[in-house]
């Protein structure tokens, strides 16, 4: 078993090897504070009740149901029963999305769970064996066949419009090179041609976040990156650029559910197991 290794840890975080987020996870009680990351997350209850707010209402996810968390909306985690829960989750950047979507908006699972049998077999081929580096049929496969699955179940596609695609991605590529000394929204507006205003529209619709809000996030993804292979959440706060330790902790919290430490040490006992890079969203 995939997390056998841990099983007499009550709380745990198993990261998958390969390019691609993707965990297995057990936890008992309350889990996650509330927060946001501005990827999908998809993913799979395997063993007792993944109860969760979401979009202002209590969802209860049981084993086989899928779950797909939008980027960027709200949601905390715990334990539907006095058990413990255990699912896989992949976290998926909308850029990913937008090379199947080429521009169409991001698809949208309302209520974030799903009975579709359309999506069962996209989801397995990601989940299914945690243990590998390459996610079944091969990554470009499993994100098209998902993506399109997608779509399908949420009714298809709709043009975007006015949306100007090129300048949100020109927008994403000047935050990306420029984590350290982040553009401002005069600079983005400069470097796009493009209101700043109608700029975070775009970039809402394509990426799934605020420009501001993928700047932190990709900031967070590196202090994760530096903590994984040993780094202190102090050092790491200051690697990437935060303000202060106590500002790193309270945007962590709030992207992740929980302090760095408290993920550190639910993920502490993987760290022989080679993670995922963090990636550009």
């Amino acid at each position: 078993m995939f997390a056998a290794m841990v099983a007499k840890a009550q709380n745990w975080i198993v990261r998958a090897p390969g390019p691609v987020e993707r965990i297995e996870a057990c936890f008992s009680g309350r889990a996650f504070a509330p927060h946001r990351h501005d990827t999908y997350a998809i993913g799979v209850t395997l063993s007792g009740v993944q109860s969760f707010r979401y979009r202002g209402s209590a969802r209860h996810s049981l084993p086989g149901q899928i779950l797909v968390l939008h980027p960027d909306e709200v949601h905390d985690g715990y334990a539907g029963d006095d058990g413990a829960f255990r699912y896989r989750t992949a976290y998926l950047a909308p850029r990913d999305f937008q090379r199947v979507l080429d521009g169409r908006p991001l698809p949208f699972v309302k209520g974030g769970i799903s009975d579709d049998p359309r999506l069962q077999a996209p989801v397995r081929a990601l989940l299914d064996d945690c243990a590998d580096a390459t996610p079944p049929l091969g990554w470009d496969d499993a994100l098209f066949d998902l993506v399109t699955a997608l779509e399908d179940v949420c009714g298809g596609s709709r043009a975007l419009g006015r949306t100007n695609r090129e300048a949100a991605q020109t927008a994403r590529d000047c935050i990306d090179a420029r984590l350290a000394d982040p553009p401002t929204l005069g600079e983005l507006d400069a470097a796009t041609g493009q209101d700043r205003w109608q700029l975070s529209r775009d970039f809402r619709a394509l990426f799934g976040t605020s420009p501001y809000r993928y700047l932190v996030l990709r900031r967070l993804d590196k202090a994760r990156g530096l903590m994984l292979g040993g780094a202190s959440p102090a050092d790491a706060a200051y690697a990437c650029g935060f303000a202060d330790q106590s500002h790193f902790g309270r945007q962590f919290k709030q992207a992740f559910g929980m302090t760095p430490r408290a993920w550190s040490a639910c993920v502490a006992h993987d760290r022989s197991r080679p993670g995922p890079e963090p990636s550009a969203n």
